[in-house]
């Protein structure tokens, strides 16, 4: 599978490249993601599917606003009422150079409050690797910078984050920890800008 890192902001494709630079199935562009052709597109919205503000805008613009209200419709049949952010869903767009939307919340609503100091860019990139990985349909996917916009969080974190969940679902490196101070670790590593105690 091709992965295909699309952003128009330089400072997120340098670190991209800090990190993918060396990644032979991962192309890193400095463009506008709307206009690749490719088997799915991912959109970083939200729980609920409201694809009306930031990239998802530009997403409903090129894809049509009635996958707005199919996204919101598939989220609202789930058991959870809601797309929770770590999980992804695929829905067909009906648009031959982008026939697939991969939804993969970075947040539940639409908000740049605490996202920068969350790992929310690298629940996100799991659950979509995991969908993409996992669908037949789908041989190359563009992946915008998960976070970095209405999110607010700093390129280079956003970038460790993408790859982390890379280095897990796609290489295979799974995690082991032998204690609790392992994992307390492990998690701030993925985004040192994050509080572990605040008493």
């Amino acid at each position: 599978m091709e992965l295909i890192l699309c952003e128009l902001s330089e400072k997120v494709v340098e670190a991209w490249r800090s990190f993918f630079g060396a990644e032979e199935n991962v192309r890193i562009i400095n463009a506008d993601i709307t206009q690749l052709e490719c088997d799915a597109i991912v959109s970083p919205a939200n729980s609920f599917g409201f694809m009306d503000g930031g990239l998802d805008y530009a997403l409903s613009e090129r894809l049509g606003w009635d996958l707005e209200k199919r996204l919101q419709q598939q989220i609202k049949e789930l058991p959870e009422g809601e797309l929770l952010v770590g999980r992804a869903l695929v829905l067909a767009t009906g648009d031959a150079r982008i026939p697939y939307l991969i939804s993969a919340p970075t947040m539940r609503i639409p908000t740049n409050f605490n996202i920068d100091t969350s790992i929310n860019a690298y629940l996100a990139m799991k659950a979509l690797l995991i969908q993409a990985i996992n669908d037949e349909r789908i041989n190359s996917v563009a992946i915008p910078g998960l976070c970095t916009g209405v999110g607010r969080m700093q390129p280079i974190i956003a970038a460790r984050q993408m790859f982390q969940a890379y280095k897990e679902i796609v290489l295979g490196e799974k995690m082991d920890f032998s204690d609790f101070g392992a994992a307390q670790k492990y998690h701030w590593n993925i985004n040192p800008q994050g509080m572990i105690w605040t008493h």
